[in-house]
């Protein structure tokens, strides 16, 4: 591989530290090829030289599609929808988490329906039928293939660890930096201003424990009292009835004015 789409030393760390490279005890034979080897315990350890070309060709397949939203992102499985959704919206695909309605790509009746030139799965096993019905539609898949998944119709797969919920948020990361550079839309030698934890699925239990401690900390907080101030009090031995009349022009208001006799009017 060239140097410039050569892998940097910090991504091969966070693709360890992920566990990227960790794959099942079985192993499907179409994904011989990209195991190392095989572990004491009959776990299979995946080749991350070859995630990484896999993962540049995706790229590579994904910017040169014209229009972002004829790239359609998948994942029918938990840890991946979060990750999908915010692909999507860094790299301007059409996102689909969560549950698949059957008929997307072929049924024309249906509201839902779609025709995509590319798409992007999580998990085979998982997303097996959007696979399938690509297939029929003649769109190209590009697949996060672990040891055990089989490859049919599958035309790009990106060896890696698809039921870890950091692997596969990490794996979508690398592929949309990976297409923003592509495209010109980052630069190369200047890190990405998104974090990989965007793309980590959060339990919501999880997620609401953690925010527990804080909600407790604020209501833990005394109560600030917003109380008006009381008017001042006379000073002693001022009488405040005391005070002069206001005059005006030399008149004094507080003169009691004649009193009129209606009936003295002239006739």
């Amino acid at each position: 591989m060239s140097g410039v789409l050569a892998p940097k030393e910090e991504d091969i760390s966070k693709l360890l530290m992920s566990q990227s490279h960790i794959g099942t005890k079985n192993l499907h034979f179409q994904m011989k090829k990209y195991v190392f080897k095989r572990k004491a315990d009959g776990t299979h350890i995946i080749n991350l030289h070859k995630t990484w070309e896999k993962l540049v060709l995706a790229a590579r397949l994904i910017a040169a599609i014209e229009n972002p939203k004829d790239v359609c992102a998948i994942s029918g499985p938990t840890n991946g929808q979060r990750a999908v959704l915010k692909f999507a919206a860094h790299v301007g695909a059409n996102p689909i988490a969560g549950r698949y309605t059957p008929g997307t790509f072929t049924n024309q009746i249906q509201r839902a329906f779609q025709e995509p030139r590319l798409l992007i799965v999580t998990d085979p096993l998982v997303d097996h039928q959007p696979i399938t019905e690509a297939a029929y539609a003649n769109i190209p898949v590009i697949a996060f293939t672990n040891t055990d998944s089989p490859l049919a119709y599958v035309d790009v797969a990106i060896p890696c660890n698809n039921k870890s919920v950091h692997s596969v948020g990490l794996i979508w990361w690398l592929l949309a930096r990976e297409v923003l550079r592509l495209r010109g839309s980052i630069a190369r030698d200047q890190p990405w201003s998104v974090m990989p934890d965007l793309y980590f699925y959060r339990d919501p239990e999880e997620a609401q424990k953690e925010e527990q401690p804080a909600t407790k900390e604020f209501e833990a907080q005394p109560a600030t009292t917003w109380e008006t101030a009381a008017p001042a009090a006379p000073v002693a031995g001022e009488e405040w009835s005391a005070a002069p009349a206001a005059t005006f022009g030399g008149e004094d208001w507080s003169a009691s004015a004649p009193a009129a006799s209606w009936g003295a009017a002239d006739s």
